[in-house]
C-alpha cells in the first residue's frame, strides 16, 4: 500500500469572496467557480476546494467558524484503496461518485483517500552556490520572484485532544510513519518511510483542543518563500510569523492568516528521510520551533520587518 501525500483538501468557510481574493493572492489557480463553490489547484493538480461553511454536503466541523472539512490523500493504485478498505473495516463508506474511500479520525475529521489525480510536472528550484558545493552554472543570476505559484500542499497539522488515539489510527490503521517526537505532546508523521520529514503534524497543547492550526504549501526554493511572503504582504494580508527556519525538519518557512481558517504557510528545503531514520524525541521549547523567526513578518512595500509591539 502506497499513500503519496494530500491530493485535495476542502475547507467551509464564512465568507466566499475574500477566501477568492486570498487564495488568488497566494499563488492558486481558480479552475471552476459558481456562486456556491470555488475550486482551486496548484500546480501539480492538488485541489483546494472552498465552499460555504452551512453546505450541506459538506463533512461535520472538528471546531467552530472556518476551517478544513475534509483531507483527501493519494494513493498510487486502486489496488491500494482496496487494502485500505480493509483496513478501516466498516469505519470506511466509499463515495462512489467521488471514487473517494472516506473515513472519521479520532479527532472528527473526516480523511478520505482516492487514486491520485496530481500531475507530474517540472517545478525545480534554483540552485544555492553553497560554499565548497556551487550548485548554479557559471554566470547564472539566481531567481527572484514577484509572487508564489505553490507546487502542492506538502502537509497539514492539527491540534488534538487524543494524540496517542491519533498516533495509532494514522500509524496502525493507515500505514503513516513518526518522523519525531515531543513525547505526551507532538509527533510528526510522514505516509511513507521514504518522503519529507512530515505529511501531517499532530499537536495536544496544554489545553487540550481540537482543531486546524495551519495548511503548508511547498515551493520551489528559498527565494519563493520571500517573494511569496512579500507578494501577500503587500496585497494586504496578514503575516502571523516568517520568513524562519524551522530546526527540526530544517524548512524554510513563512505563516500567515487565513480567512479560510487558521494559518497557511509556505515552505521548502525541508529533509527527506528513508526506512533507516530513527524517530528523535524533542523537548519542545521555542528554539526548537524556530532556529530565527520575523514576528509579524516584512512589509511588502518597505522590504523591512514590521515593528514589534511593546
Amino acid at each position: 500500500m502506497s499513500v503519496l501525500g494530500v491530493d485535495c483538501i476542502t475547507y467551509g468557510v464564512e465568507d466566499l469572496g475574500r477566501c477568492r481574493k486570498f487564495f488568488l493572492d497566494w499563488g492558486l489557480r481558480l479552475v471552476r467557480e459558481t456562486d456556491r463553490a470555488l475550486d482551486f489547484e496548484t500546480l501539480n493538480g492538488c485541489e483546494v476546494l472552498v465552499r460555504p461553511a452551512e453546505d450541506p454536503t459538506l463533512p461535520r466541523a472538528m471546531e467552530a467558524g472556518p476551517t478544513l472539512r475534509h483531507v483527501v490523500w493519494g494513493v498510487e493504485r486502486a489496488s491500494d484503496l482496496d487494502s485500505l478498505r480493509e483496513q478501516v473495516g466498516e469505519a470506511g463508506e466509499w463515495d462512489q461518485g467521488a471514487a473517494t474511500l472516506n473515513t472519521v479520525d479520532p479527532n472528527g475529521l473526516t480523511v478520505g483517500f482516492r487514486v491520485t489525480r496530481k500531475r507530474d510536472i517540472e517545478a525545480r528550484g534554483v540552485p544555492m552556490n553553497a560554499w565548497g558545493l556551487p550548485g548554479r552554472e557559471v554566470n547564472q543570476r539566481g531567481k527572484l520572484y514577484d509572487h508564489a505559484e505553490p507546487v502542492e500542499v506538502g502537509h497539514v497539522v492539527f491540534f488534538t485532544d487524543r494524540l496517542a488515539e491519533l498516533e495509532r489510527f494514522y500509524v496502525d490503521k493507515l500505514g503513516f510513519c513518526v518522523s519525531d517526537r515531543y513525547p505526551g505532546s507532538a509527533v510528526f508523521l510522514r505516509c511513507s518511510a521514504d518522503g519529507g520529514h512530515h505529511d501531517m503534524f499532530l499537536l495536544q497543547p496544554a489545553v487540550p483542543k481540537r482543531g486546524l492550526h495551519h495548511v503548508a504549501f511547498a515551493v520551489r526554493d528559498i527565494h519563493e518563500v520571500f517573494g511569496g511572503g512579500l507578494h501577500i504582504s503587500q496585497c494586504g494580508w496578514e503575516t502571523e510569523l516568517g520568513p524562519g527556519r524551522h530546526p527540526i525538519s530544517s524548512a524554510y518557512f513563512w505563516y500567515v492568516k487565513n480567512p479560510a481558517g487558521a494559518l497557511v504557510e509556505y515552505y521548502t528545503d525541508e529533509d527527506h528521510l528513508d526506512a533507516q531514520w530513527e524517530p528523535r524525541d524533542f523537548k519542545a521549547s521555542p528554539e526548537l520551533f524556530a532556529e530565527w523567526a520575523v514576528i509579524g513578518g516584512i512589509d511588502g512595500h518597505t522590504r523591512r520587518a514590521k515593528a514589534v509591539p511593546k
